[in-house]
């Protein structure tokens, strides 16, 4: 059985996380999309709330689970007894990003491999800061977030519903 985790702060999710979580859960036995606790940025959602827009969004995918770590990626994976780390590409810039931490995390973790999957095109010019930006300025991100994670954003920001 093979255990893949999708690492990631996922605030929030979009719709492009999870187009990746589904195209990988179709590959791997279980894909673990786990909530970085601790994250190097300035959060919109506390973790709870992180776990619980995640769980609700890929409900009806039972190989998919919802996790939270505050170690290391490479760590939280051999605690968990995975053996691959998720990654999505959106563009050149994200490729950069990933060949370099896939390197380091292959020094220390040499038996986890990492599997990046292209963004489906739909996707590939948002990221969950644009999301938050753009709903923070009013604007409509229904179509790039599942409704429950677009009812989430307009409380945050207090708008009201149209």
């Amino acid at each position: 059985m093979i255990t893949a985790v999708y690492p990631g702060s996922f605030d929030p999710v979009t719709n492009g996380h999870l187009d990746i979580a589904i195209r990988a859960s179709r590959l791997f036995d279980i894909v673990i999309m786990a909530v970085f606790d601790r994250p190097n940025k300035r959060l919109l959602f506390d973790t709870d709330q992180r776990v619980a827009l995640l769980r609700e969004a890929v409900g009806d995918h039972p190989n998919i689970k919802v996790d939270t770590y505050s170690i290391m990626t490479v760590d939280y994976v051999q605690h968990v007894g995975g053996s691959v780390i998720v990654r999505g590409l959106r563009d050149p810039r994200d490729f950069d990003a990933e060949f370099q931490m896939a390197q380091i995390n292959q020094r220390l973790a040499p038996k986890v491999d990492v599997v990046l999957f292209m963004a489906d095109h739909k996707y590939t010019f948002f990221s969950s800061t644009t999301v938050k930006e753009l709903a923070s300025l009013g604007r409509d991100v229904s179509w790039l977030v599942p409704p429950h994670v677009d009812e989430a954003l307009r409380r945050a920001y207090l708008q009201p519903q149209e």
